[in-house]
C-alpha cells in the first residue's frame, strides 16, 4: 500500500528530518505573561502538538518596539529565554520540532504599548481602523524610521535568532508577512520613502536581506513567511508584484530552510495569475510550505501536484491538539469555534 504523502517524511535539510508534511501554522494566542514570557501553559499547549512535522510558533516580539498586542510572547531577555525552555524541551520530549516566528509589529501597533512612542514604519502612513484588541483606540501616524532605527531593528532579530537558539529552538522563521513591518517595506502603500530603502524592488527589499543575513550568523536553519498578496493591513498596488517577483528570485540565493505562504485563505489571486503559493512556487527553488485554510484533501492535492512540499493547518490544530493521528485514523475533526481562542487546551 503507498504511503499517504501527507505523513512521510520530509528532509528539510540535511541535518533537519521532519516526520510528516503536516507543520502547525503560526498563530497568535496572547497568552504570555506582561512581561511577555512564555507561561507553563503555553509550553504543554504546543507540547501536545508535537505530533506534527513542524511547530512554528506564534508571532514572538523582538525587541519592546515591536509590539503591537497584548500579552505577546517575546524573546529580547534571559528572562524570555528560560520561559522558551520550558516550550522547546515539551516539544522536544515529544519528538518534535519547533521554529520560533521572530516578529516586529511595524505601524500595526500603537504608543499605548510603547512607553507613548510612535510605532516605527518605512513611512509615515498610518493604518486606518481599531487597534486590535482594544476597546476603540484607533491606529496613528507612525515614526518614518531613520537609518539607525532600520539598523536597530537589524540587529535586534539577529540577538532574538541568538536568544532562540540558546533557548533550543531547531530554526527560526522571519516575519515578512500578514502587513507586519518587513512586510511594510515590501508594498508601495506603506513605503514611501526616497532613500536607500524606497523606491525600487532592489531598495525596498534591502532591509528583508540585512534581516536574513544578519539572522543566518546566529542560527543554522532561517525559514522566511511572506505575503505577496497585500490582503491585511495594507492596499494592494500593481507595483508590488515586481517587489516579490525580485524578492523571490533573489531568496534561491540564501539558502533558506524554506519560504512559507502568509495568507488566511490561499485561493487564486487574479493580479498573481495563480493561488500565493503557486507563484512562490514559480520563482522560488526550496522547499516551500502552502498556508491559508487548507485541510487534509486539499493539502495532499497541493503535495501531490508539487506546489508545496509541506502544508501549515491552523485553526484546526487549535481545535485539534490530535490533528495528526485523527487525520491519519480518518476520524472527524472537532470543528474549531472562536470561543477556544480563550484558552491553551
Amino acid at each position: 500500500m503507498t504511503q499517504d504523502i501527507l505523513f512521510s517524511p520530509y528532509q528539510l535539510s540535511q541535518d533537519l528530518i521532519l516526520k510528516n508534511r503536516i507543520v502547525m501554522a503560526p498563530m497568535s494566542r496572547c497568552m504570555a505573561t506582561d512581561n511577555f514570557i512564555p507561561t507553563p501553559e503555553m509550553a504543554d499547549y504546543y507540547a501536545r502538538r508535537a505530533s506534527t512535522g513542524l511547530i512554528i510558533t506564534e508571532c514572538t516580539m523582538i525587541s519592546p518596539t515591536a509590539q503591537g498586542y497584548p500579552n505577546s510572547p517575546a524573546i529580547f531577555n534571559q528572562e524570555h529565554v528560560a520561559g522558551w525552555k520550558q516550550v522547546t524541551q515539551k516539544v522536544h520530549e515529544n519528538g518534535g520540532k519547533i521554529f520560533a516566528q521572530l516578529w516586529h509589529t511595524g505601524r500595526v501597533s500603537h504608543p499605548i504599548y510603547l512607553n507613548g512612542n510612535k510605532p516605527l514604519a518605512p513611512s509615515a502612513v498610518a493604518l486606518t481602523g481599531r487597534v486590535k484588541r482594544t476597546d476603540n483606540l484607533q491606529y496613528e501616524e507612525p515614526k518614518e524610521m531613520t537609518p539607525s532605527d532600520i539598523q536597530a531593528v537589524i540587529n535586534d532579530f539577529a540577538k532574538a535568532a541568538k536568544y532562540a537558539k540558546e533557548a533550543g529552538f531547531d530554526g527560526v522563521e522571519i516575519h515578512a508577512a500578514n502587513g507586519y513591518l518587513l512586510d511594510q517595506f515590501l508594498h508601495w502603500d506603506t513605503n514611501r520613502r526616497n532613500d536607500h530603502w524606497g523606491q525600487s524592488p532592489e531598495n525596498m527589499s534591502r532591509i528583508l536581506f540585512d534581516v536574513i543575513n544578519a539572522v543566518k550568523q546566529q542560527i543554522q536553519f532561517v525559514g522566511v513567511r511572506l505575503s505577496p498578496v497585500a490582503y491585511l493591513n495594507i492596499e494592494h498596488d500593481e507595483r508590488d508584484k515586481p517587489v516579490f517577483d525580485y524578492v523571490l528570485e533573489q531568496l534561491n540565493q540564501y539558502d533558506l530552510a524554506y519560504v512559507h505562504t502568509g495568507m488566511f485563505d490561499d485561493s487564486y489571486q487574479d493580479h498573481l495569475q495563480s493561488t500565493a503559493t503557486h507563484y512562490i512556487r514559480q520563482h522560488y527553488h526550496g522547499n516551500v510550505i502552502a498556508c491559508g485554510g487548507y485541510n487534509s484533501e486539499s493539502a495532499r492535492e497541493a503535495l501531490l501536484n508539487n506546489d508545496a512540499d509541506l502544508v501549515a493547518i491552523g485553526r484546526p490544530l487549535i481545535a485539534n491538539p490530535d490533528y495528526v493521528e485523527k487525520t491519519r485514523q480518518n476520524k472527524n475533526l472537532t470543528p474549531y469555534d472562536v470561543g477556544m481562542l480563550n484558552t491553551l487546551v
